[in-house]
């Protein structure tokens, strides 16, 4: 019998529904890359390659399975891994952070680039640097 779904934000649904969130490649990049802390849709969209419609929906499939947690910020919503909420949880979190690919290897390459260029939302743009004459470069 498969236990009930998630009820509350961040907590950990049926194993089925778990492993059937796993199943897929997009979302378990996604997973993958939430494991260095959260981002916006904007950015997975960059990183994946993907409309944003499509990582929209991995999202709230990877919400409703409990395996991350959103926060609005104005107009973005940033996704976040949810913490581990039992022994199985954990090492789903583990197994994953030790699952590498060259995928993942790619798509490590391109969020730290997409993050030295600033990310797509405010929250990730940093302040100019000044010239020597104290005023921000172009």
């Amino acid at each position: 019998m498969v236990e009930p779904a998630v009820t509350q934000a961040g907590q950990l649904g049926s194993v089925e529904q778990v492993f059937r969130a796993l199943a897929d490649p997009t979302r378990v990049r996604i997973l993958h890359l939430l494991g260095d802390g959260p981002l916006c849709v904007g950015d997975l969209v960059s990183v994946l390659g993907v409309p944003q419609p499509t990582a929209s929906r991995h999202l709230a499939y990877l919400r409703k399975s409990g395996l991350v947690v959103d926060e609005r910020r104005g107009q973005w919503s940033f996704y976040e891994l949810a913490r581990a909420d039992s022994g199985f949880h954990e090492k789903v979190l583990e197994t994953l952070k030790a699952a590498g690919s060259g995928q993942t290897r790619a798509d490590d390459a391109a969020l730290r680039a997409l993050r030295r260029a600033g990310g797509c939302c405010p929250q990730h743009t940093r302040p100019r640097r000044a010239r020597a004459n104290g005023r921000p470069s172009p």
